[in-house]
């Protein structure tokens, strides 16, 4: 396979996070490895790279890159475990921790993954193979009100209702199996009208299972405020996010981070004791740019935010 995937926001990301060349990073998103081998050229030979992918196919890539390199330890699990993980190495604390969520171009492209809805393939849209919850299980098992909710909320799919029903309706007649019965339900279900502008009419439906396939914003959820109590003193976390609700989590968490009094206005002292933990490098998220997305289309949604632990 080959694992060719093109990097969001790299410098952007890699010099936002390392600043100490002899320091230990993580990379939480190993992918097609752009990210980390950045990062790996700006270490010395102290320097120590973590890479995490729940992905087989991602570790086995890196091997083949890092080869032999002492620094670069790889790890093939869920960032989830983030912190058990570096506590079992005895690499805590560590410089900077870096994250550029969503799915990878490789995974993309491999038919058989299930993640496109441009091939017709087996409705998989895992990411861990060890997962025993797959979009073919979403989408013949669950009530319709699930379904919608889970195409209006994490697809932001103005067509979800409908689209709930039509998976419904085809499913009783036999069970949804690949990619291509699932596009086939969805084109029904949108209005002729809908499906000629705008992005692939199964574009923001299969986001929305792979998302849920992957409980990527509970995982997301979950791992934050780990990865703020993993970072020595002036360590930094960067997040680059592709979706709205990513971003909204990834925001709503830095500001907690800034210590900001949560006590009811008619307190008449502070009760709460809040205490800024990090500080924000980034008011405002920073974008790619028209250059970049120019030469790489899937980066358009890409928002980098980056914080500095005090």
């Amino acid at each position: 396979m080959d694992f060719h995937h093109v990097t969001v926001l790299l410098k952007e990301t890699v010099d936002g996070v390392v600043t100490d060349p002899s320091g230990t990073y993580v990379d939480c998103t190993l992918g097609g490895a752009g990210h980390s081998r950045r990062v790996l050229g700006k270490l010395d030979s102290k320097g120590k790279l973590i890479c995490f992918d729940q992905d087989e196919h991602a570790i086995r890539h890196a091997r083949e890159i890092f080869g032999e390199d002492e620094r670069v330890i790889l790890v093939q699990r869920n960032f989830e475990s983030l912190e058990r993980t570096l506590a079992e190495k005895n690499l805590l604390p560590v410089k900077g921790i870096l994250f550029d969520l969503g799915v990878s171009s490789p995974q993309l492209d491999e038919a058989e993954r299930g993640f496109s809805y441009m091939q017709d393939a087996p409705l998989d849209m895992r990411m861990d193979s060890g997962n025993p919850r797959t979009a073919r299980d979403l989408v013949n098992t669950w009530r319709e009100e699930e379904l919608a909710e889970v195409i209006r909320n994490y697809g932001e799919e103005k067509w979800a209702k409908r689209i709930a029903q039509f998976i419904v309706r085809k499913r009783q007649e036999r069970p949804l199996e690949t990619t291509g019965d699932l596009v086939e339900a969805i084109k029904a279900a949108v209005p002729a009208a809908a499906r000629r502008d705008g992005p692939h009419p199964a574009k923001r439906t299969f986001q929305a299972l792979r998302i849920a396939v992957n409980d990527e914003l509970g995982v997301l959820d979950r791992v934050l405020d780990q990865a703020l109590r993993c970072l020595d003193g002036g360590g930094r976390i960067a997040v680059i996010t592709f979706h709205s609700l990513e971003d909204r989590i990834v925001k709503e968490r830095m500001k907690s981070w800034l210590g900001r009094c949560t006590c009811p206005p008619e307190l008449p002292i502070c009760r709460c004791n809040a205490k800024a933990v990090a500080k924000l490098l980034t008011r405002k998220p920073i974008l790619p740019t028209e250059e970049e997305v120019e030469q790489n289309p899937r980066a358009r949604s890409a928002k980098l935010r980056i914080a500095e632990k005090i």
